[in-house]
């Protein structure tokens, strides 16, 4: 009778354990991330050839061929230089806004080499709110970019001085590459 007892006590608390451990390594595994491997080349070839096919890329290749989008790659091939070699580059602030319906940030419109650009800042400073338009300034950037909403080059300030004084330099990032 005492050895029924005892197998009655013990069968249930082996049942549950099992439970709880089946159910444990259930979570293990959800929590795992899953491994994103480097898409081959002629995966990126057919992502891209849908993504041509689509309205959005559709809309983009005509902005491309149009002279607004010829003329923002033209301004972009004017700077490319400076931009790879990440080197100081003379700007002429044109405006202390960006155009209408901008969702850049904080930014001024500026001019270089005879072309208009919009220079963009991570965050706005107090230093940079001392800009006038007029203002001669020397910029560095590691990044020009485009989209079809905008008629200008978008280039990221990560480096600003005006008279010899710095007045915006970017943080680098912490804990990454």
């Amino acid at each position: 009778m005492m050895k029924k007892v005892i197998y009655a006590l013990i069968l249930p608390l082996v049942v549950v354990s099992g439970l709880v451990f089946a159910n444990r390594e259930i979570k293990k595994e959800a929590f795992k991330k899953p491994v994103s491997r480097p898409l081959t080349t002629a995966e990126r070839k057919a992502a891209l050839e849908k993504w041509e096919a689509s309205p959005d890329g559709v809309k983009f290749k005509k902005w491309e061929a149009s002279p607004a989008g010829k003329k923002v790659y033209a301004g972009v091939a004017k700077i490319r230089k400076q931009i790879n070699d990440y080197t100081n580059m003379e700007a002429v602030v044109t405006s202390l806004s960006l155009p209408p319906g901008s969702l850049l940030g904080f930014g001024v419109m500026a001019r270089i080499n005879g072309e208009d650009y919009i220079l963009r800042f991570d965050k706005e400073l107090q230093q940079l709110n001392s800009l006038k338009v007029n203002d001669k300034i020397i910029i560095k950037s590691h990044n020009v970019s485009y989209a079809p909403k905008y008629a200008y080059p978008i280039i990221s300030g990560e480096y600003a001085e005006r008279d010899g004084k710095v007045i915006y330099e970017h943080a680098p990032r912490k804990g990454g590459c």
